[in-house]
C-alpha cells in the first residue's frame, strides 16, 4: 500500500481541505484590501491573517498578482451569475439592474475590492444591457454607445460603492433613468 503525498491531495480541485484553504486566503485578502492598498500587502500578511504558511499559499497561487487576478475573476463570475442567461429587454431591464444594485449593496467589501484592484472600465455588465444601449440608438455608432454605457455605469457603481452605498438600489436605478431619460432602461422595477 502506498500513500498519496499531501501536495497532490491538496491540488485536487474539489478537495474540501483545499476549498477551505482558498476561502481563508480570499477572505484574508479582501479583509486586508479594506485597509491597505494592493502594493502594501504581502504574501506574509495574507498567510498570517489566513492562518496558513507560505508554502500553502504558493501551492495555490504563483504570487500576489495571481491571487488578485483570481479574485477579480471570481467577482466577475459571481456578478454575471446574477443575470444568468436572461435576455435583457426594455421590459425587464429595470428589474435586472435593480438586482445588480441590490447585490452590490449587500456585498460592498467585494465590490470595493474589485475596484481597488483596478478593473474600473471592465466592470462585468451583462452584454445584453450594453447591447440595449446600442439598440436604442439604432445607428452605425453602436460600439460607441455601448462603451459610453459600460464606462458610465461602471463609474456610477464605483462612486456609489466608494461612498458606502448610501443611496438605495431603487434610487440608483432612478439615477440611471434620469441619465438615460428612461429611453434605454425600462421603469418596471
Amino acid at each position: 500500500i502506498f500513500s498519496i503525498p499531501l501536495n497532490i491531495i491538496m491540488n485536487v480541485p474539489n478537495n474540501k481541505r483545499r476549498q477551505n484553504t482558498l476561502l481563508k486566503i480570499h477572505t484574508a485578502f479582501i479583509d486586508l484590501l479594506e485597509t491597505h492598498e494592493l502594493d502594501d500587502i504581502s504574501v506574509t500578511d495574507i498567510c498570517g491573517k489566513a492562518g496558513i504558511n507560505r508554502t500553502t499559499f504558493y501551492m495555490n497561487f504563483r504570487d500576489l498578482q495571481d491571487l488578485a487576478t483570481a479574485e477579480m475573476n471570481r467577482l466577475e463570475a459571481e456578478n454575471l451569475a446574477i443575470f444568468g442567461n436572461e435576455s435583457l429587454s426594455r421590459s425587464n431591464s429595470g428589474s435586472v439592474l435593480l438586482s445588480l444594485f441590490t447585490h452590490i449593496r449587500e456585498n460592498q467589501p467585494q465590490y470595493k475590492t474589485y475596484f481597488k484592484l483596478g478593473r474600473d472600465g471592465r466592470f462585468p455588465i451583462p452584454e445584453a444591457a450594453v447591447a440595449e444601449a446600442s439598440r436604442y440608438h439604432n445607428d452605425t455608432y453602436g460600439k460607441y454607445h455601448q462603451e459610453f454605457f459600460r464606462h458610465g455605469l461602471s463609474a456610477i457603481i464605483k462612486l456609489w460603492v466608494n461612498g458606502g452605498c448610501q443611496e438605495t438600489p431603487e434610487e440608483m436605478l432612478s439615477i440611471l433613468h434620469a441619465e438615460y431619460q428612461e429611453n434605454i432602461i425600462a421603469k418596471d422595477a
